[in-house]
């Protein structure tokens, strides 16, 4: 079949798109479904194409100069891809290429009109769709004609933007090939797009159809504005219709041209209502049969629909799968966790193997199905105001959804249970024995962990493991760890609301808990200052490791002067907190004992920023500072009203939130201790599959789910293609954005802060760390690249624990996700930092370098001049 230079289109199908093309593959399928009419036509295939590369002079070279060029340098793209391009225009079709495309034209008709498109074999794919990426050409007229528009089709493989696109998707340049799809031209008296699914709110059970007259290039081209019809359940529930200026018409003697539209006919529809009902009917038949939302290109032509092109739309987020046909509204986990990143398979698996909720998966990310908490009262109530004191917009998203009608049932409040001891009953007494109890146990457990699982290996540390888990959750679900976590958030909101009602103070609370005892995260990014201590005397080690660029750097350092203390402080270091790493709720991701090199630029940035000591001094000056604002608050309570007894309620809940608010991230750091042994136990299995050779490396693991791999163990077997599917799985997932809420028909909901207290272009957030400063703003999206100095304002997607580190040597903080108790939020506090987080596309709208100023008390950002 690779041989043949020419197919007829209906030959071709989804099993041939290394032959066809992508384009090719969904037109042939489409031919063959009852009901859509697709223009007849035929495909060059792969194989003329190859045949044409190989006469291109020294193509390999020309390939490794552009595998080595950076997406971003966009004049040596443009001008590689350029002279790419002149090379294979100016290549002659080879003969037997150019005869079976002239044996294919005469049995369409030599004298007819065609459109020549490209066909990729990385085009219109479920993970990416190249979508106007490379070149289609309309109403060509004779065979040399379509030869030469054939050539030009080959050459637009390499057009900047095609070339750009796959860099950006990690696409080997030299994997994709092209083909060439010649149809029999439509001459249309309308065309447009049929998206059966909204393209915006990726609402699956609404069609959109966007509508011009003519063909439809005037539309892709963006010439004219398109009526849109809206349709859902069979009916039309929007209309738009433009005033369509301009079309584009086929010329007798072929190509193209704009043409103005008759003033009285500008906003007429381009489509009657009964026609726009008619196609979304045909483009749910073309999406049941490809099982996924369709991007469908359509023309109209007496009346009769031809559609002459179908894609995956690859932008829309998974749905998670509810296991019935209800309606279903799901959280996002990873908003919670500070951690939005696609997971792999294995990393969700374990995180619901070890979660206190059920949790379902979608696109790399986790869920929790919150419907039966939204249909009654009461629960609705306490889970709107739990998730707005921590993130007003998934609350905003959640009310939403409850706004709508008919969406969830509504449903009595359940009949009161008996709940777990701690969760109800009296409050925990305000002792910081309790909280050194609670890591004690913590420890212990994780103790007992690493020494069972020491010798377990094969089936039986499977088996073992799922015991582990079940302690896992005993120890997150131990009624004094949740009263404790609960005392310092409780009292942390009673100092807050109270204080602004008496005091007008704004988040006094954020003041009130600096250096507060116990707090593992903080402590984490103090210890990374004394580790910079034991370097800054050494210059031979400082110049060392501003050059380190493995992560084998520990092992070199003991040949240098004072390379030893180096060493042991920073092996110290990662004794206590080397499980931890960006995205650390995914097992897979590497952690910093691991990858230790990941911690040089915070290190060099401490030596390079602090003088010695500098750790005890911040947490000292912290604690003053705290007991200053406290001996204030107090004392200006006195002089009110009854205030005595509101300056001893307030002293009460100071106390109380200095005892338990830095546990709030204790039991964090238990969890990543644990995932860690996991980790460990689990590569040792997957060293040992790699031994046996029956996987090719050890990070295959990562792409089964944990119930996937324990089956592997027990067989010595693996499904290579499974491994590869989930590989370009989560190359996909990586290029979406996860939304705070979903629903089940698709729609992706992300809230609004609904503020007009700010002034005319700042960037909304929520404030978590009060405080005003301004800085030059460092746009930082891994760690790693971290190069600070004094006075910068962190700006990034979102900071877990492990980002900890960076901020001892910031002045304010700028994330895109976050909420008042999450962990940035709760370190910003800690250290004084002025904080807003949940500033959406920051990252974006803030460039590396800019001057701008956080307001921390009100919430939002300015972008100085």
């Amino acid at each position: 079949m690779t041989g043949r230079l020419v197919l007829d289109l209906r030959e071709a199908d989804e099993t041939q798109i290394a032959v066809v093309g992508g384009k090719g593959a969904h037109l042939g399928t489409l031919s063959r479904i009852e009901g859509i009419s697709v223009p007849g036509g035929f495909v060059v295939t792969t194989e003329a194409f190859r045949q044409v590369m190989a006469g291109v002079p020294s193509i390999q070279d020309q390939f490794e100069e552009l595998a080595g060029l950076e997406p971003d340098d966009r004049e040596a793209v443009r001008t590689l891809s350029a002279r790419m391009r002149r090379i294979i225009e100016g290549i002659a079709v080879p003969g037997d290429v150019a005869a079976a495309v002239t044996r294919a034209l005469a049995g369409l008709g030599e004298e007819a009109a065609y459109a020549v498109r490209s066909s990729a074999t990385a085009e219109d794919l479920p993970t990416a769709s190249f979508a106007g990426q490379q070149d289609t050409y309309l109403n060509v007229m004779g065979r040399d004609a379509i030869l030469r528009h054939i050539s030009r089709c080959w050459a637009s493989l390499f057009t900047e933007r095609a070339v750009t696109y796959r860099q950006r998707n990690c696409i080997d340049h030299r994997a994709v090939h092209m083909a060439v799809v010649v149809q029999q031209m439509v001459f249309s008296e309308a065309a447009g797009i049929l998206f059966t699914a909204d393209p915006v709110t990726g609402n699956r059970k609404v069609a959109t159809v966007d509508a011009g007259f003519g063909l439809g290039e005037a539309l892709v081209s963006g010439l004219v504005n398109p009526d849109v019809f809206t349709v859902r359940d069979g009916e039309i529930v929007a209309r738009t219709i433009a005033a369509k200026e301009r079309a584009v018409e086929a010329l007798p003697d072929g190509g193209t041209r704009d043409v103005v539209i008759d003033s009285q006919r500008q906003e007429q529809p381009a489509l009657t209502d009964a026609q726009a009902l008619r196609l979304v009917r045909l483009g749910r038949r073309i999406e049941a049969h490809f099982g996924s939302p369709q991007d469908i290109e359509w023309c109209l032509a007496d009346d009769t629909f031809r559609i002459v092109q179908s894609r995956p739309i690859t932008t829309l987020f998974p749905i998670p799968e509810p296991g019935d046909e209800e309606n279903h509204v799901y959280v996002s986990v990873g908003h919670q966790q500070m951690m939005t990143d696609a997971m792999r398979p294995l990393g969700l698996s374990l995180w619901k193997l070890t979660a206190m909720a059920p949790m379902r998966d979608a696109g790399g990310r986790l869920f929790v199905d919150a419907t039966r908490a939204l249909s009654s009262p009461t629960s609705r109530a306490n889970l709107l105001d739990l998730v707005g004191r921590s993130d007003p917009l998934t609350r905003d998203a959640l009310e939403t959804v409850l706004d709508r009608d008919g969406f969830l049932p509504a449903l009595p409040d359940p009949e009161p249970a008996s709940r777990p001891a701690g969760r109800g009953s009296d409050p925990v007494e305000t002792d910081p024995a309790v909280v050194t109890r609670l890591i004690e146990r913590s420890e212990e457990s994780v103790a007992a962990l690493r020494r069972d699982i020491a010798n377990k290996r094969g089936p039986e540390l499977f088996d073992f493991l799922l015991e582990a888990f079940e302690e896992h959750k005993r120890v997150l679900t131990d009624p004094l760890s949740y009263q404790a976590i609960m005392a310092g958030m409780e009292s942390t909101w009673w100092l807050n609301d109270h204080l602004h009602e008496w005091l007008g103070e704004k988040n006094a609370a954020d003041t009130l808990t600096l250096s507060a005892p116990d707090n593992i995260t903080s402590e984490m990014g103090l210890a990374l200052l004394d580790v910079a201590d034991a370097i800054r005397p050494h210059p031979e080690v400082v110049a060392f490791l501003r050059n380190v660029e493995d992560d084998g750097f520990l092992d070199e350092l003991p040949k240098l002067t004072g390379g030893t203390e180096a060493r042991d402080a920073i092996e110290a270091y990662l004794d206590r907190y080397g499980m931890r790493c960006a995205g650390e709720i995914d097992i897979t991701r590497p952690r910093w004992s691991e990858r230790p090199g990941t911690l040089v630029p915070a290190i060099l940035d401490n030596v390079r920023n602090f003088e010695p000591g500098a750790a005890a001094r911040r947490f000292e000056q912290g604690r003053k500072k705290a007991q200053e604002k406290e001996q204030d608050v107090l004392a200006r309570l006195r002089t009110l009203p009854d205030g005595e007894s509101k300056a001893d309620q307030t002293k009460k809940m100071i106390d109380r939130v200095r005892t338990f608010i830095g546990y709030r991230e204790y039991p964090k750091y238990g969890i990543i201790s644990r995932y860690f042994v996991y980790k460990q136990a689990l590569m040792a299995e997957a060293e040992r599959l790699v031994d046996a050779g029956v996987l090719r490396e050890r990070e295959d693991i990562f792409y089964l789910t944990f119930d996937e791999l324990r089956d592997v163990v027990r067989s010595k077997q693996v499904d290579d293609g499974l491994v590869r599917q989930r590989k370009e799985e989560f190359r996909s997932y990586q290029a979406l954005t996860p939304p705070r809420v979903l629903t089940s028909e698709g729609e992706a909901l992300n809230g609004a802060y609904r503020r007009d207290d700010v002034p005319a272009g700042a960037l909304i957030g929520l404030a978590v760390s009060g405080g005003t400063v301004e800085g030059r703003a460092r746009v930082i999206l891994d760690m790693a690249d971290a190069d600070l100095e004094p006075g910068d304002i962190l700006v990034t997607a979102y900071t877990d624990p492990s980002w900890s580190p960076l901020f001892v040597g910031i002045a304010g903080l700028v994330t895109e996700v976050g909420g008042l108790m999450t962990h940035g939020a709760v370190i910003a506090r800690e250290y004084g930092l002025p904080a807003v987080v949940g500033v959406g596309r920051a990252t974006r709208l803030i460039k590396d370098g800019q001057r701008i100023r956080v307001h921390g008390t009100d919430g939002y950002i300015e972008i100085l001049p």
